[in-house]
């Protein structure tokens, strides 16, 4: 057995950071290491950085982009030399290690370099290991080979086994394997540790893939789900409930990407899957792997990619369960995890982990077609992020707080994915918004696909709980959404997963609080809370997914307003399931106003299918107008409106374009059909005039050379408000003569610090003009986004204009 076998979890980088000479640098690291590990170019690979040719101004960093690629290369290298490539590497690790058939036999192989002595034990020899005692080589591990008997497998499908070890202080432990395809647990007993469970199930009970994969779509619509919640009863549901119940109604509602929260095995169900025991097994509280296949291959019969939520940043501390119940005192070396800060996560509770063979596994094991990397910001500064703000100085990217251990790691994982499905997707969570996460390795770059982008739902709580409508600021919402690197492409998502656990707030429950218990019935007239309410909720969705980015993310339920918050079984609330669930009826009950913003997330993916809006080029801001709270743009052959004054009705206003010609509205939030008042008529045509000198932008209106004009309708309700009144005062005025427990809940807790974004600082003057006018007036705002394709469209109040 090859040395590098020993090591497939943990890869030992380095550790210092250091400082390499100044070389010239060109466009490409080299079309042998970009393209394939297959083979290696030589050390002037590193010479070649085409990350600064995107971006200049990371000029001043060339020496940490060089030295960082020259690791990668090195290691490589290695991988080439000792196994093959990085590819075999990835494959060897679970081929090699835990349970493999090989030869008549069952041969089980651990890596445990400090244990003293080792059996396997389990339901096959009454837990008893004197007869089944492993065998320790010069690399630290352990193995044993079991014949079959009879021409069965000794150790029988779907059985219980574990992995028994002596410390070096005389104690004997029993672990789960590292590599278990399988563990479970007996829920009938609290707290009661998991058992690893021999997964090979003979060919007829062997899930057999019948659909390809989907092909990879111009722009992801991602709908995050957490399949053992997404019952809308109080229980855990099942992999194959999701898929023949829930699957639909996300194809119906025109998403392409379905996003699995809580895949990996987990022993803590309220951490959300976020602390990992298990790596390579399937969560058994909702099913067996088999089930898994089978709702991922239904997906991709219905059309719909899956992308699965990795978590390689940190692991559980649970020692009986996880792989940290390997480590009995030993040095790193001989371990899985860094020790001290650097491999401790202090916030997380947790250890660092990297596994690339284990994103092999899934992607090939259970054919996900990419995915979304959890807690990024972590793994990329030994300071993990934690008590760190992020002001976009490239300062705080390249310097001695970088993990060029980790960097290097996920350069790895995302050339060993692409390499394997070029189609595969690779989105990074990462708050801090490093340059070149997004870049391909070939440049020099991380080489992830998408970033998200995460500081926009704290702009949204932001203004949820503390400013009045008024109050408002067209230009900072407007930054929030564009504020990115042109050439590196976002997931713009309006509200995340973590504002549905219990408190905290989901945006329709900041808006509407206690009147969704008693205001949502069509059967009555609409409080103006509620109106207010409906009306921004697809109003923030809306212009998030159009301007936010170049794909768009929903968690589920969130597309109809689901109400209250997620509250896992916990001692505290007697270890209910009621509030671990969605209630689906909500959104089907056709007399409840669910229904609407259902209709419209609908609408709204509908939109990006016909127009294509999310992967065009063609992004252009043409008036944040802060006196009118209106909000202009155009993305593609598209022109958006958006009307975020509380009261005020525009009639014949104004708005400027590129394309003349005849255009017509796509999309509107007032219609009837999403809940709204029918103010705009759909059957109008607006007819552009031509603006001043074409290619002269200053004479143009707003630098756009065409207009036309549009009827905007207030997301209020026009007679239940006086233009000076926020929703802060309407709530007062409506809790007067109450009871004070009867009074709205709106907590106000303390302003959410902003997680900047860096742009590049350098646009040129056709990427960027910006007016010099006071605040109040017209800004015009372009930026070109060279990576995307074409489009264009349109809204006013929340809706869009196509030509």
């Amino acid at each position: 057995m090859k040395a590098s076998v020993g090591l497939p979890i943990t890869i030992p980088l380095g550790s210092v950071l250091l400082s390499a000479k100044r070389v010239k640098y060109c466009y490409t690291i080299s079309a042998t290491v970009s393209e394939s590990s297959q083979t290696m170019g030589s050390d002037e690979d590193t010479e070649c950085l085409g990350i600064l040719g995107v971006d200049p101004s990371l000029e001043p960093y060339k020496d940490h982009f060089r030295y960082r690629v020259k690791r990668y290369v090195d290691q490589a290298k290695l991988f080439e030399k000792h196994e093959g490539g990085l590819e075999e590497f990835a494959q060897g690790g679970y081929m090699k290690f835990g349970f493999n058939r090989e030869e008549g036999s069952i041969v089980y192989r651990e890596w445990a370099p400090a244990a003293q002595e080792a059996q396997l034990i389990g339901d096959f020899n009454g837990w008893d290991g004197s007869n089944h005692v492993m065998e320790k080589n010069q690399f630290g591990v352990w193995s044993i080979k079991i014949p079959d008997s009879g021409g069965n497998p000794a150790i029988p499908h779907n059985s219980r086994v574990k992995f028994r070890f002596k410390h070096g202080n005389g104690v004997w432990v029993d672990r789960l394997p590292a590599w278990i395809k399988y563990a479970t647990v007996d829920p009938t007993k609290f707290g009661a540790p998991y058992d690893g469970v021999y997964w090979e199930p003979p060919p007829e009970q062997r899930y057999q893939f019948k659909h390809p994969r989907p092909p990879k779509p111009k722009a992801p619509r991602i709908y995050e789900a957490h399949v053992g919640m997404s019952s809308s009863e109080p229980r855990v549901n099942s992999y194959r409930e999701f898929a023949d119940d829930v699957l639909p109604q996300i194809k119906a509602n025109n998403y392409n990407t379905v996003q699995l929260m809580a895949v990996m095995e987990h022993s803590y169900y309220a951490s959300f899957g976020y602390h990992v025991t298990n790596f390579f097994a399937v969560s058994s509280r909702s099913g067996n792997p088999e089930d898994l296949k089978y709702l991922i291959d239904q997906a991709h019969r219905l059309g719909l990619r899956v992308l699965m939520d990795v978590v390689h940043s940190h692991a559980s501390n649970n020692v009986t369960d996880g792989l940290n119940g390997f480590d009995v005192g030993q040095s790193s070396q001989e371990s899985y995890f860094h020790s001290g800060d650097r491999g401790y996560h202090k916030q997380w509770d947790s250890s660092s982990s990297v596994l690339l063979s284990n994103i092999r596994w899934w992607l090939e094991e259970y054919r996900f077609d990419g995915f979304r990397f959890d807690g990024v910001t972590s793994m990329l500064y030994h300071h993990h992020g934690i008590n760190t703000g992020f002001s976009g100085n490239y300062n705080e990217y390249f310097s001695e707080a970088t993990d060029v251990d980790a960097v290097v790691y996920l350069m790895l994982a995302n050339r060993l994915i692409h390499n394997l499905l070029p189609d595969a997707m690779m989105i990074a969570e990462d708050v801090s918004g490093m340059p070149g996460l997004c870049r391909p390795v070939s440049e020099g770059g991380v080489g992830f696909d998408y970033r998200l982008a995460m500081a926009i739902p704290d702009r949204w709580i932001d203004y949820l709980k503390n400013k009045k409508d008024e109050e408002w600021s067209m230009y900072e919402i407007m930054s929030s959404l564009t504020n990115r690197r042109y050439t590196e492409k976002c997931i713009a998502y309006a509200e995340s997963h973590d504002q549905s656990i219990v408190g905290d707030k989901t945006i329709a429950f900041l808006l509407m609080d206690q009147e969704m218990y008693t205001g949502m019935s069509c059967l009555i007239e609409a409080s103006p809370i509620v109106e207010r309410g409906i009306s921004l909720h697809k109003m923030i969705h809306s212009i998030t997914m159009a301007l936010g980015g170049e794909g768009y993310l929903n968690f589920m339920g969130n597309e109809f307003g689901h109400p209250e918050w997620i509250d896992f079984p916990r001692e505290g609330n007697g270890w209910s399931y009621t509030m671990c669930r969605r209630q689906w009826n909500l959104r089907d009950t056709d007399h409840l106003r669910y229904k609407f913003l259902n209709a419209f997330n609908r609408a709204m993916n509908s939109s990006d299918e016909k127009f294509s809006f999310l992967s065009s080029s063609k992004q252009i801001v043409s008036s944040t107008n802060e006196e009118d709270k209106v909000i202009v743009f155009e993305r593609g052959d598209l022109v958006f409106v958006f009307n975020f004054h509380p009261v005020n009705t525009y009639e014949g206003y104004k708005v400027g374009c590129d394309l003349p010609g005849k255009y017509r509205v796509a999309l509107d939030s007032d219609a009837l059909e999403f809940g709204g008042r029918g103010r705009v008529g759909h059957d109008v045509d607006h007819f552009t005039n031509p603006e001043g000198i074409p290619g002269v932008p200053e004479t143009n209106f707003n630098n756009r050379p065409n207009s036309f004009k549009v009827l905007s309708p207030p997301h209020y309700p026009e007679e239940s408000v006086s233009t000076s009144t926020g929703i802060a005062d309407i709530l007062d005025d409506e809790a007067d003569g109450q009871a004070e427990d009867d009074r709205p809940e709106l907590k106000q807790p303390a302003r959410v610090k902003e997680r900047a974004s860096p742009s590049i600082e350098n646009f040129s003057p056709k990427d960027m003009a910006m007016d010099s006018g006071p605040t109040n007036d017209v800004c015009n705002f372009e930026l070109s986004v060279p990576l995307l394709s074409p489009m264009h469209f349109p809204l006013v109040r929340a809706y869009l204009f196509s030509m």
